[in-house]
């Protein structure tokens, strides 16, 4: 089914219920087609190993544990930063 952003927002219980029951319910917006609303059942399965950004992070090895060396050598200018004139 699809729906006009309009009547979508005006019948928001109407499009939840669909996309339970239906399937997936496409809303567009000045004719172009701009989200998909789907059974939050249908978005588990198409993305079942979704992590978030902390957990990824957290999932990681440590850096110490790999078997090469990483050197990175970092430096900043000691040059004070440049002025800008920022009126017109």
């Amino acid at each position: 089914m699809t729906w006009q952003l309009q009547e979508a927002k005006q019948r928001f219980s109407e499009v939840v219920r669909q996309a339970q029951d239906e399937g997936p319910q496409v809303v567009t917006r000045h004719g172009r087609e701009v989200v998909v609303v789907i059974a939050f059942e249908e978005y588990q399965r198409l993305a079942p190993n979704r992590r978030s950004f902390k957990q990824f992070l957290r999932s990681e090895p440590f850096f110490d544990d790999l078997d090469f060396q990483v050197d990175l050598e970092l430096a900043r200018s000691r040059e004070p930063a440049p002025e800008i004139d920022l009126e017109p």
